[in-house]
């Protein structure tokens, strides 16, 4: 049987890169650069064998996104099994609407997000929309409990603290047969979780992190108060993962359009490598 495969569809900040109205020097290149274009964060968990196909968050950029997979695994035509949801920020959750009627037209698509988000969705416009012409079929995730999406792979959600305006955040563990995946694309802080961060990526054998900024100065810098977008710097959570890059593959990802990891010759983008730590690209492909 092929082996399940992880494919990661975006490495951005909920606004992508080129973020609109910035005339930043990276976001300038990404407006006539496609290739240094970055998608909203969002992961597809893949069966090729099985022509099924999972998606982890529905980000903005959801048309692109979708047709990548497509294309990627010979899947034209084929709908996602599913879809779970980190949160309810906007890079997170509105590609949802492409299901709806004016779009796919899907139907009865399980979409798994947490309680919140889930009455939020059953009972707010536009999102109910989708729920009352039967696009999607909202289900419930409870923290720590598993879905089986195939013989072979699961799901596992770990609620963690974010800036929970509209429902609660969600990383996820996705485990393989011989792989096990933390995804925690959004957090407000390492030490405002009630896990050790250094435990869980030991416990994994890839992390794919919170990279959103690079620095509390590149925060500073863009004439922002760090307190209402806290998000761990890329240094700290190498400072606290630094031991473990030789057993645990550790990606960054969520990519603010101000972060200098995003630019490959970057001095600071050498330093994360140097460190033994990775830097997530759009089309990866990991083995689950």
């Amino acid at each position: 049987m092929k082996q399940a495969m992880l494919t990661i569809l975006g490495t951005a900040q909920d606004a992508g890169i080129p973020q609109p109205n910035c005339t930043c020097a990276q976001c300038k290149e990404a407006l006539t650069n496609p290739a240094k274009r970055r998608y909203a964060a969002s992961l597809a968990v893949v069966m090729p064998e099985e022509k099924t196909w999972h998606l982890i968050d529905a980000s903005l950029d959801f048309k692109e996104q979708f047709a990548a997979v497509q294309m990627q695994y010979g899947l034209e035509g084929v709908l996602m099994d599913s879809i779970f949801l980190t949160h309810a920020h906007i890079g997170h959750y509105p590609g949802l609407l492409f299901l709806g009627r004016e779009a796919i037209g899907a139907q009865g698509v399980s979409t798994y997000v947490g309680p919140k988000l889930k009455q939020m969705l059953e009972t707010e416009a536009p999102w109910r929309q989708l729920v009352d012409l039967g696009n999607i079929n909202v289900k419930a995730l409870q923290a720590g409990k598993a879905v089986q999406i195939s013989e072979d792979v699961a799901i596992r959600p770990v609620e963690v603290p974010h800036r929970n305006e509209f429902s609660e955040t969600y990383g996820f563990w996705i485990e393989g047969r011989n792989r096990k995946i933390l995804y925690i694309p959004d957090i407000d802080a390492w030490t405002a979780w009630d896990v050790n961060i250094y435990d869980a990526a030991k416990e994994a054998d890839v992390c794919i992190l919170d990279a959103t900024f690079h620095s509390i100065a590149e925060i500073e810098n863009m004439g922002r108060d760090y307190r209402e977008i806290p998000h761990p710097v890329m240094t700290e959570t190498m400072d606290r993962l630094q031991d473990l890059v030789d057993e645990t593959d550790i990606y960054f990802t969520h990519f603010n359009h101000t972060n200098p990891a995003i630019d490959p010759c970057h001095p600071f983008t050498q330093q994360v490598k140097e460190r033994g730590f990775r830097i997530a690209e759009e089309g990866m492909q990991i083995d689950l």
